[in-house]
């Protein structure tokens, strides 16, 4: 089992409990998580909560790239009907270039209506920015291969003449794809087209399950060689150490879920106590979830810290990471 962090920073101006903290305490975090041997980070892009959330997330990411050695840094997700897709390329080819070829493109339609009204877009657009944006990132960055790099794109919202983008990103032919995805059409077209699968922290354990399964069995019909680090599921994490923490726990849970709960949809429990999704109690409790869903097929977690701890990373990887080590062969 492999684990990884999913969150971002957030200015001390914000009021709610999310994926997310202030800038400072949260790059101290991801550094202690690549000492630790943490594999991956995927940061959140968002706009107008009046939450303080990052927005800038590849600015942050390049930050990170100097202050990090091993662990991935990813987007997740940027939304692409809100950029210009040029730029995007320009930028994660850059970052690739920054943290010598540790980079993973995470990418998505979006979700939040009052995102896209802040940005005048219309929702019911997203698909179609969403389909030409990736068109032409992908071209931007397999050109060099073909016609030195030049192409020109005309298209219903973004048209280019003659344009090389630089630089090439150090991964070829590009960085790691991810797609955002939940729906049964989603997760196919991601096993379709060549992307990895990020799996929100809300979905419930047999949800996971469901769905890791129909990207595998996509996968192996369209003749694509299926890799269980191909899907990376997020997951709360809330370690207590006493029957005293726990009531604590859950609230900040129910208040995490008020937060986010537009992502929910279908998919949290009807009560907290019954929500299979985090990874919320003692040690053995967190192992337990972890063994459910290794069972499931879910062995790359990212892990969503609502205090972006340092301390509780440490216990996780003291208390609950050796019981996913490989047993040692007998002498």
């Amino acid at each position: 089992m492999r684990f990884g962090l999913f969150g971002g920073a957030r200015t001390k101006r914000g009021v709610g409990l999310e994926d997310s903290q202030g800038y400072e305490s949260f790059i101290e975090y991801v550094i202690e998580a690549d000492r630790l041997g943490f594999g991956q980070l995927f940061m959140v892009e968002h706009h107008f909560t009046g939450q303080g959330q990052v927005s800038a997330s590849m600015t942050v990411l390049a930050y990170l790239a100097a202050k990090t050695r091993n662990i991935r840094l990813g987007t997740a997700v940027v939304v692409l009907p809100w950029h210009n897709p040029v730029l995007v390329a320009e930028q994660v080819a850059t970052l690739d270039l920054l943290t010598g070829g540790r980079v993973d493109f995470g990418v998505g339609k979006g979700y939040r209506q009052a995102e896209f009204d802040g940005f005048c877009i219309p929702m019911d657009e997203a698909g179609e920015r969403f389909d030409e944006a990736m068109d032409i990132i992908r071209k931007a960055w397999t050109s060099h291969e073909k016609t030195g790099g030049r192409f020109s794109h005309h298209g219903k919202r973004w048209h280019y003449d003659n344009i090389v983008v630089e630089p090439e990103p150090l991964q070829r032919p590009h960085p790691p794809l991810w797609l955002a995805a939940g729906s049964r059409d989603s997760i196919c077209r991601a096993a379709r087209e060549g992307y990895n699968l990020l799996l929100d922290q809300l979905a419930q354990v047999d949800q996971i399950a469901q769905r890791i399964a129909l990207f595998r069995a996509e996968c192996e019909r369209v003749g694509r060689p299926y890799a269980p680090d191909m899907v990376a599921t997020a997951r709360a994490l809330q370690m207590i150490h006493g029957e005293g923490e726990r009531a604590q726990a859950l609230e900040t849970r129910k208040r995490v879920v008020n937060v986010i709960g537009d992502l929910a949809r279908d998919k949290l429990a009807d009560r907290v106590e019954d929500d299979t999704a985090p990874l919320l109690g003692t040690p053995e409790e967190v192992i337990a979830r972890l063994k459910q869903l290794e069972a499931a097929g879910a062995t790359n977690i990212l892990l969503v810290d609502p205090n972006a701890s340092v301390a509780n990373l440490r216990a996780f990887v003291a208390e609950v990471v050796p019981a996913f080590r490989p047993a040692r062969a007998a002498d």
